[in-house]
């Protein structure tokens, strides 16, 4: 079996900025900015920008048009996330006794349930580039859809199928779910924001490189 450490690789080849495949995605690149679990900027994260695969970019780019017939427009949170920014979480875990952002993120857990209960991984799909984290926008209000928690809210009311939100929160976790199920991505049980490509062109390989439209451009 090989290990973690010959799977990672700073090669960039196959990656693309998604506001080139998808011009009218929302960016709010969330560990780029101090409003994340930790509070602080994420390793790694030297641009707010959504990097992804070609693959996923072109599937995300037909959920985009599906939901903009709707009215409704994508909002990115995280995509293409460095395996560093992944140690910086894990790190934080083991040796940080900082928890200033629990109130908000994970009001009702300790930090090492977030680990023991799947929320945050030792290896993300996230560095193996196909995974992305968002949510809808609706056009019409000019507001995101209330989808009954935030985003990595770490709680039970986060799981897609929890059923004591509205049955309008309800409704819109479906249609974000369906959306990307359709168009090939696969959710998890623990995150209603969570999807991976089902046919991630890397599926054995973590990237390293920066999250920066720079380092694309000079690689390319």
């Amino acid at each position: 079996m090989v290990n973690y450490k010959e799977k990672v690789t700073m090669d960039s080849s196959g990656f693309v900025l998604l506001a080139d495949y998808v011009p009218g995605i929302i960016q709010e690149i969330r560990y780029y900015s101090t409003y994340n679990f930790i509070g602080d900027r994420i390793d790694g994260y030297e641009e707010p920008c959504a990097i992804i695969t070609k693959e996923a970019a072109r599937a995300l780019k037909s959920v985009s048009n599906e939901m903009n017939v709707q009215g409704y427009r994508l909002k990115i949170y995280d995509t293409y996330r460095p395996a560093g920014a992944v140690r910086h979480f894990v790190m934080w875990g083991i040796e940080d006794t900082d928890i200033r952002m629990k109130p908000y993120f994970y009001p009702n857990l300790m930090k090492q349930d977030l680990f023991a209960q799947g929320y945050i991984a030792s290896k993300s799909s996230h560095s193996r580039g196909s995974t992305v984290d968002l949510t809808l926008f609706d056009m019409s209000t000019g507001k995101e859809l209330d989808m009954g928690s935030p985003f990595d809210m770490f709680s039970e009311v986060s799981h897609p199928d929890y059923m004591g939100i509205t049955e309008e929160q309800y409704h819109n976790r479906m249609i974000l779910q369906n959306v990307m199920k359709r168009n090939g991505f696969k959710p998890i049980d623990c995150e209603w924001w969570h999807f991976t490509l089902e046919d991630e062109p890397y599926p054995d390989i973590y990237f390293e490189f920066p999250v920066s439209s720079e380092y694309l451009k000079d690689k390319h």
